[in-house]
């Protein structure tokens, strides 16, 4: 039984490397390289959000709002969001995300999809079938 486990460990993690991988090359085609695992978790919450101002950001992602202020001056260096007027309200401003930000901020889901299809690739129907029956066992 330890031995099957440790082979289902190795298949694993080949798998999250690959994902990995194909989230790095996202990254890397955006030119952020070195962006960290918590500016990919605000430009989540930003694309999750929709129209989100700063202070509700401040609020979801538990920070002051000098903080979230600083964050998103960078984001705006690195061309992933930009600021809109509330068209009801001129006082009221509203992060949004750049195409650069959405890809980073969509790049594990995306990259889990590629992952998705190289295994359903490699697979024939009755493969596939059998793979999605028992992946609904265990979640």
């Amino acid at each position: 039984m330890r031995e099957r486990e440790e082979y289902l460990f190795e298949l694993f993690e080949n798998l999250l490397r690959i994902k990995n991988e194909c989230s790095c090359k996202i990254f890397s085609e955006c030119g952020l390289s070195d962006i960290t695992i918590r500016q990919i978790a605000y430009l989540k919450t930003i694309d999750e959000q929709g129209d989100i101002t700063f202070s509700r950001l401040a609020e979801i992602t538990r920070n002051s709002k000098p903080t979230i202020t600083e964050t998103i001056k960078k984001f705006i260096q690195m061309e992933c969001v930009y600021r809109e007027r509330c068209p009801d309200d001129g006082r009221v401003l509203y992060i949004r995300l750049t195409g650069k930000g959405q890809r980073i901020a969509r790049a594990e889901r995306d990259s889990l999809r590629q992952v998705i299809g190289r295994m359903m690739d490699s697979l024939d129907t009755h493969e596939q079938e059998h793979l999605i029956g028992l992946l609904k066992k265990v979640g």
